[in-house]
């Protein structure tokens, strides 16, 4: 650091002095960026852990975690004055325009139990003496639940000897099983793994329930059974990756899971990636774990695809698409999202004015409702009204980020935010040139999730062997879950049919689309 001399010479002292007040002014310029991109970072941290999730300009009253629901219920029904409704409607049930407002009535696809309240005989009697007739009943209906039963189903196979001869003993064979030396059924199979994988039950929480109905189940027959069904399920997994790699659009995306028991100790987050295809009524999700997110694991999985592959900004995909001819398509939702951080990362008091970032979305927002309108259009229809629509407010967006670029500091929220949307450019704007594909990975995205709620239940997987059945499970309820099918019926009848399939054609049949029988 310059320090001011003694010299006589006010010349030489003065330009010692300007010399070292600019030092002293760079430092401190350097200083509040610093101080500006850690306040910056210490928001969108908080805003993280504390904010809502939903990525929106603006935020309900009301609205916070979802561990608080029964709480927020009660701060917005007291805001506004009303009671909060105390009664439950089944989803099949509709309301056409013609219905008058007010209660729904229960759903008729429910079974009716019918409980007669009579009056005493006594009180049946008019006070003339003459006895009284029914003229009609009031009705009024409550929804009552029972509780699961736990049965054991017995197979007898009677023998059949001739007293005769005594040539031998006849008896039925077997009943076929999907896991031949287990006692569970495919009913109680199909239950474990309804509870852990879409409710996101942990089997240690299922080990607990059934010891309630007197049924000791530990988790560790639990997860050996999720195991061996896993394997017996293989085979549909190869046919729904087959289809996959031919769909000519699939959507990839990665997230971390943590194996505790594996040869790679030294990194135990490991990682669980997700591939999309498939229109819809005949959706494909499938899951694959590996140890690693390097770009060999991409690779192998979109070998021999051919058309579109869309996905987040991860470097590694770009390497891969080119490799493999692949037309690589970015995700809208990934650079939006960096917008709202720039937002989030900015003092309370201008997160609700009009900055850039506010714009930014303003505008991305505008061409996810142009997507909104065309949703229920054909693949040519949409390329036609997205050339009209959107192609003019994408060039003006990249004209916009491209000029506010250039007055904005790089290293700040707003300007990565900046550099990430137009990097990402040619790839963002290429979904105007196929009405199959979509704006954003968010397809891919909302088919994590439920594999990131149990992630946060369950915590971990104990073994790769577990991961993997994890992974061949998940593909196959997420499926489908996608095309329409409730997973526990799905799931019965297809442990129920599996072990007669011998041929392609009879595990095609058992697929999880749309015109599967269940």
């Amino acid at each position: 650091m310059l320090e001011p001399s003694s010299s006589t010479d006010p010349e030489a002292h003065i330009a010692q002095l300007e010399s070292l007040l600019s030092q002293r002014t760079a430092e401190i310029k350097a200083r509040d960026l610093r101080i500006r991109l850690l306040e910056e970072a210490l928001r969108v941290l908080q805003a993280g852990k504390y904010g809502a999730s939903r990525e929106k300009l603006g935020q309900a009253p009301g609205q916070r975690s979802l561990f608080n629901e029964a709480e927020a219920t009660i701060e917005v029904t007291e805001a506004v004055g009303i009671e909060p409704e105390l009664t439950a409607t089944p989803l099949r049930e509709t309301r056409s325009s013609e219905t008058k407002a007010g209660r729904r009535a229960l759903a008729a696809h429910l079974p009716r139990i019918e409980v007669r309240h009579e009056l005493p005989a006594i009180e049946r009697v008019c006070t003339c003496g003459t006895a009284m007739h029914e003229i009609g009943a009031e009705t009024s209906e409550q929804l009552d639940y029972i509780p699961a039963k736990i049965q054991v189903i017995r197979h007898v196979r009677p023998k059949y000897a001739c007293g005769h001869c005594h040539s031998g003993v006849k008896i039925a064979p077997v009943p076929a099983q999907v896991l031949p030396r287990s006692n569970a059924a495919p009913g109680l199979l199909a239950h474990v793994i309804t509870a852990k994988y879409v409710d996101s039950l942990p089997l240690h929480r299922q080990e607990t329930i059934f010891a309630r109905h007197g049924v000791a189940l530990p988790r560790a027959t639990q997860a050996a059974w999720i195991i061996a069904v896993a394997q017996q399920l293989q085979p549909l997994v190869n046919l729904m990756d087959e289809r996959l790699r031919t769909s000519g659009y699939i959507r990839i995306d990665e997230t971390p899971v943590q194996v505790l028991t594996s040869e790679k100790v030294a990194n135990r987050e490991h990682w669980m990636w997700i591939r999309v295809a498939g229109p819809p009524g005949q959706r494909l999700i499938l899951f694959e774990y590996d140890a690693s997110r390097g770009s060999q694991v991409a690779e192998r999985l979109l070998e021999g695809a051919r058309g579109y592959v869309q996905s987040d900004g991860y470097a590694a995909y770009d390497a891969v698409a080119a490799r493999l001819d692949l037309k690589h398509v970015g995700c809208f939702a990934h650079a939006r999202r960096r917008f709202f951080e720039a937002i989030q990362a900015l003092p309370k008091s201008e997160q609700k004015t009009n900055t850039a970032a506010h714009e930014i979305v303003r505008r991305i927002d505008a061409l996810y409702t142009i997507e909104r309108d065309i949703k229920a259009m054909n693949a040519e229809a949409r390329v036609v009204e997205r050339q009209r629509r959107a192609v003019p407010l994408l060039d003006a967006l990249r004209d916009f980020a491209s000029s506010l670029l250039q007055q904005t500091l790089p290293s700040g929220k707003l300007g990565e935010a900046l550099a990430y949307l137009l990097k990402q450019w040619p790839k963002l704007i290429r979904y105007v040139e196929d009405g199959r594909l979509a704006i954003d990975t968010n397809l891919g995205e909302n088919a994590i999730r439920p594999f990131a709620l149990g992630r946060r239940n369950w915590l971990f997987a104990d073994t790769v062997k577990g991961a993997k059945a994890s992974a061949t499970i998940y593909g196959i309820v997420e499926t489908a879950k996608a095309n329409g099918l409730e997973p526990y019926a799905y799931l019965r009848t297809l442990l129920e049919r599996l072990p007669h399939a011998k041929t392609v054609a009879d595990f095609e049949a058992l697929l999880p689309f749309a015109t599967f029988a269940a």
